[in-house]
């Protein structure tokens, strides 16, 4: 196998078409085959629900986009940076970061596909206790994309923080 593809990116952009693929097929159950739009709504369990929404923004609503200029800017910002994750995940070697990445990318791949074909991306899933939302309605891709950024963050601690472990242990110790 060449340098570029190596078995661990390899693994990443399968769990990345997977992830998307996923995303797609759920949407489009909600969609069509549950007819959610239509119903608006539907109680599955007492802290769970599916509820249409249609999400004009990115995350947590922002960046709006309230014309077709904004919606295909916001597909070109967002297939930018699907495009800078991927090129990382090409480049990255550890096998943790890549899978964050993957979710990355799959993850974008499903809402840019949405807001290509839809001019918004589909939420549904409503979690909540009682009254009490914790989260905005979301959707597989965003809770990939979630995680993977959480993986990657996580990772960047921790690994920051065993370099500095071993260069204090490997450094000389001083009295004044």
């Amino acid at each position: 196998m060449s340098q570029l593809f190596t078995r661990n990116r390899l693994i990443g952009l399968i769990l990345a078409a997977v992830i998307y693929a996923l995303d797609q097929w759920i949407k489009y159950h909600v969609t069509w085959t549950l007819r959610l739009p239509e119903k608006g709504k539907i109680d599955l369990l007492p802290f769970f629900d599916l509820t249409w929404v249609e999400n004009y923004g990115v995350s947590l609503g922002m960046l709006t986009a309230q014309s077709m200029e904004m919606r295909w800017g916001l597909v070109a910002l967002t297939s930018v940076i699907a495009l800078v994750v991927f090129v990382w995940i090409m480049r990255e070697k550890a096998f943790a970061d890549i899978l964050g990445l993957s979710l990355v990318l799959g993850g974008a791949a499903g809402n840019i596909d949405d807001r290509m074909n839809f001019g918004f991306v589909v939420d549904y899933a409503d979690f909540h206790i009682g009254d009490f939302r914790p989260f905005l309605v979301f959707n597989l891709a965003d809770a990939a994309i979630t995680i993977g950024v959480l993986i990657i963050l996580a990772r960047s601690f921790l690994i920051r923080e065993k370099a500095e472990q071993k260069s204090d242990a490997g450094a000389p110790v001083t009295e004044n």
